[in-house]
């Protein structure tokens, strides 16, 4: 297997400058997605990463398996557009089977990744290679790797994941996919899988389906992705989504589905709904748009206040906003823009610039906001650190009052399924009220729509039923539907019992 690693451009100051009006968001982990029974299908792999560059923009990598070559790998720092379109990179990974992710660090060496740690791993069985890139987080990843390695395993990579390619190795099964069902079998957490090997493509969700996958179907070929926009971008049929718990291997027969994990209840992470999908993709049959703007809608029904323009923090607030201006009737306007190019227009920035934070990113509409009473509506507040700064922003443009809504209850927990969430105690919900949190705002009013409300514009007219599909919401209520045993070994209290 040849492995190619291409180093960052010298000159690509997107991979080095932050995206600071993004900088207090909640960032997904990564995505995965994967090709069989087409030519060149890397070409296809690459366009699909590219469609799904939001669920993670620090590295990606693609892995390639052709009947004369083998297995090929390239894997390489910042966005897949400057890494995988041009031609001479894309010759080294031929044959009609690919599989692909991007990264953003959660497990291993955050914030000081090495190209090790990019994804798809890759093995070599008695029964020919592997490859596997994963989407989610092992829970128990401390204590399998321990073990691993007191039985002789040598890791590579810092990465959680890399603990499946080991425990598949130590399997006894017959086939790579029963080894791979065998090591997941063992793995706490969160995980969807796609995995590869000289034949076949192989798609696994874990028990609960915290983390999303789908089928697609392009051609006489098959994809497996993370979310259906970007089936959209290589023009592939939505088949279905991978169940939680199902195992599938597709290889030139079709598509074989079994379930080898014990049954459990779906617990679908809910802030996909909210923000980590892109909003033309559809989850469970539904449009994450059209949800995002029934978010804003209950939203509105649940914290009304008199105003003059409802305004949405580009880009991830625009339909939940949409959604708050129609259920109220206050109008809609783009007070704040987004400039979607800063990151080409400072070739060497400068400290100073650095520090102008988030005006880098979103300026402020100054006509459309003088003398206003401006709602301001957003997916999330972490830090608040953003938050702030728009808001003085606004002020500054001469609002006369600056009200926040936000689609989402407040972020009191940490996620461990997958998502890169700040420590607990910087955390604001987890130390403050909602009025300690205004206060700290400084704004004339703060409102997060309810756990019921949420749950009611995904679709559950009950609200939180206990006795209804529940999601995964462990970053609201603190209450996680999987122990996070490597975090508690460390010394994480979990949430008292009420």
């Amino acid at each position: 297997m040849s492995d190619t690693i291409f180093p960052a451009h010298p000159f690509d100051t997107d991979a080095f400058l932050p995206d600071v009006a993004d900088e207090d968001k909640l960032k997904e982990e990564c995505g995965i997605f994967g090709v069989v029974g087409v030519k060149d299908a890397a070409n296809f792999v690459a366009l699909g990463l590219h469609a799904l560059q939001h669920r993670g923009q620090e590295a990606g990598g693609i892995v390639s398996h052709d009947p004369e070559a083998g297995f090929n790998s390239a894997r390489r720092f910042g966005y897949v557009r400057d890494n995988f379109t041009s031609q001479s990179v894309m010759e080294t990974l031929p044959g009609p089977l690919a599989i692909g992710h991007v990264r953003y660090s959660t497990a291993g060496s955050k914030g000081q990744t090495a190209i090790r740690d990019v994804q798809p791993f890759f093995g070599e069985f008695s029964m020919g290679g592997a490859a596997i890139a994963h989407n989610g987080n092992i829970t128990n990843a401390n204590a399998l790797r321990r073990e691993l390695i007191e039985r002789g395993s040598i890791f590579q990579s810092s990465s959680d994941s890399e603990c499946i390619i080991h425990l598949m190795a130590r399997s006894m099964g017959r086939s790579i996919p029963d080894r791979m069902e065998d090591a997941l079998k063992k793995v706490e957490g969160a995980f969807s899988v796609v995995a590869m090997t000289r034949t076949k493509l192989i798609g696994v969700r874990d028990p609960l389906g915290v983390r999303p996958l789908v089928l697609g179907q392009v051609g006489d070929g098959w994809v497996l992705s993370s979310e259906t926009c970007a089936l959209d971008i290589i023009g592939a049929k939505f088949v279905r989504e991978i169940e939680p718990g199902e195992m599938v291997v597709i290889n030139d027969k079709g598509v074989e589905s079994h379930f080898p994990f014990r049954r459990a209840k779906s617990r679908f992470c809910i802030f996909e709904h909210v923000y980590f999908s892109r909003p033309d993709s559809i989850i469970g049959g539904r449009s994450v748009y059209e949800t995002r703007e029934a978010i804003g809608m209950e939203l509105a029904k649940e914290a009304p206040v008199e105003a003059d323009l409802v305004c949405p923090v580009p880009d991830s607030g625009t339909p939940a906003a949409i959604g708050y201006a129609r259920q109220s009737g206050i109008p809609y306007g783009m007070g704040i823009i987004r400039n979607q190019y800063v990151g080409r227009t400072f070739i060497e920035p400068t400290e100073q610039i650095r520090n102008m934070g988030v005006r880098l990113k979103l300026n402020v509409n100054r006509a459309l906001i003088d003398g206003k009473r401006v709602i301001l509506v957003d997916d999330s507040v972490v830090r608040g650190t953003t938050s702030r700064k728009i808001k003085e922003m606004i002020l500054d443009a001469g609002a006369a009052e600056v009200h926040f809504r936000i689609a989402s209850p407040p972020t009191a927990w940490p996620c461990f399924y997958g998502v890169d969430t700040p420590q607990r105690e910087k955390l604001l919900a987890a130390t403050m009220s909602e009025e300690e949190m205004r206060d700290h705002l400084a704004v004339d009013s703060l409102k997060f729509i309810s756990l019921d409300g949420l749950y009611r514009a995904v679709g559950q007219s009950q609200g939180r039923n206990p006795d209804a599909p529940q999601y995964c919401d462990a970053c609201f209520s603190g209450e996680y539907p999987v122990k996070p045993a490597d975090m508690i070994e460390q010394g994480f209290e979990l949430k008292a019992a009420e």
